[in-house]
């Protein structure tokens, strides 16, 4: 994909399991990348701060923009996972939820899209998740602020093409990262054995690494998915949710 090489991105999450793997691709590639993160990452430019910060959110794509000269590819990874019931979620959980996995993608779209405009376009990937495209038990909050992401996505294709701004989403199910081991962990399971047992239930044999979620994601920023506006690609292993 040596058409990314001397490209610019903005990577959300780029501390967390996923956003490592996509800075280190991207990088590969030749693209200069910026990482917003409240923790350190291995991006070349950093901006420490707070999705649930309207206000980091607003100016987030232009300060990358700035750090690089340019802003061509803005990958939205971040996000959290909220679970159990709607019986057991606190007005505090869906705050976080949606402030993190639906309002800071919104905020953070609205402004990087006029930069990649004025720029003569640019492309933008989402991480939404197969459960937002085909939900699962026990996990509401986190589906339909998925779901949100995934129709955004589908909308925003539509919306942009004609300023070539491609978005598209890459919908994971589960990957094998330090928060979803950190979730069975908090439930009282041994996560590699649960990790293990997940493995057993894919028909490929096992769960996405963070790379190969990663390797979409290059897939989508670059000019091989030039014709790809609003897709959702579903990175499952061949596993339906169950």
């Amino acid at each position: 994909m040596t058409d990314l090489n001397g490209k610019t991105a903005l990577v959300t999450g780029a501390a967390g399991g996923i956003g490592t793997a996509i800075v280190h691709r991207l990088q590969a590639q030749g693209v200069t990348v910026t990482g917003a993160d409240q923790n350190d990452c291995t991006a070349n430019h950093r901006i420490t701060g707070d999705l649930m910060d309207a206000g980091f959110c607003d100016t987030l794509p232009l300060r990358a923009a700035d750090l690089m000269g340019k802003l061509d590819i803005f990958v939205n990874n971040a996000g959290i996972i909220t679970r159990g019931p709607i019986t057991d979620a606190t007005d505090d959980d869906f705050i976080r939820t949606m402030a993190i996995n639906v309002e800071a993608p919104f905020r953070l779209c609205r402004a990087a899209i006029p930069i990649m405009a004025d720029a003569g376009g640019g492309a933008i990937v989402n991480v939404a998740s197969c459960w937002g495209v085909h939900p699962g038990p026990n996990h509401p909050l986190y589906v339909m602020s998925k779901a949100a992401v995934a129709s955004l996505t589908q909308c925003l294709g539509m919306d942009h093409a004609h300023q070539m701004i491609r978005v598209n989403a890459v919908c994971p199910n589960e990957v094998d990262t330090a928060m979803l081991r950190s979730g069975f962990a908090a439930r009282g399971f041994d996560p590699d054995s649960a990790i293990a047992d997940l493995n057993a239930s894919v028909p490929l044999g096992r769960i996405a690494a963070p790379e190969d979620i990663a390797d979409i994601v290059v897939f989508l920023a670059s000019d091989q998915a030039r014709y790809l506006c609003g897709a959702l690609i579903e990175a499952n292993g061949g596993k339906p949710v169950k």
